[in-house]
């Protein structure tokens, strides 16, 4: 089993930043991805970044490229997405996730653990 605990999240005036951390911790593995997500009341979850265990591969979804940064893992095993420029549409509760697997991917069934989400409110 994986646990993971994101933390960081906050309200946050439009234009200001904040650093989301997933800290993950039970069984380990040599290759794998993992990746941010967001739900907004009444929408579903969508992928936001993701990156692989080496950090070779990263993608961004179209709405927060430019302005979010994922990096982390290493030797820390903790997991991060700096967010910049934030928008009031960023608001959502930010789920941290892992897939055993060790490409990206935007599909949330293709992950296999989930944190509890941390949330991010942003005023306009």
């Amino acid at each position: 089993q994986v646990q993971l605990v994101e933390s960081g999240g906050g309200l946050v005036q439009a234009g200001g930043s904040l650093r989301l951390s997933c800290a993950a911790s039970g069984r380990t593995f040599s290759r794998y991805a993992m990746g941010w997500f967001r739900q907004a009341p009444g929408k579903e979850r969508e992928f936001v970044a993701a990156i692989t265990w080496n950090g070779g591969s990263i993608s961004y979804s179209d709405s927060v490229k430019g302005r979010f940064t994922i990096s982390g893992i290493n030797a820390k095993n903790t997991l991060y997405l700096q967010m910049n420029s934030l928008k009031p549409e960023d608001t959502a509760v930010y789920y941290c996730a892992a897939r055993l697997y060790p490409t990206t991917s935007i599909a949330t069934c293709l992950y296999d653990y989930w944190g509890q989400g941390t949330q991010v409110t942003v005023s306009s």
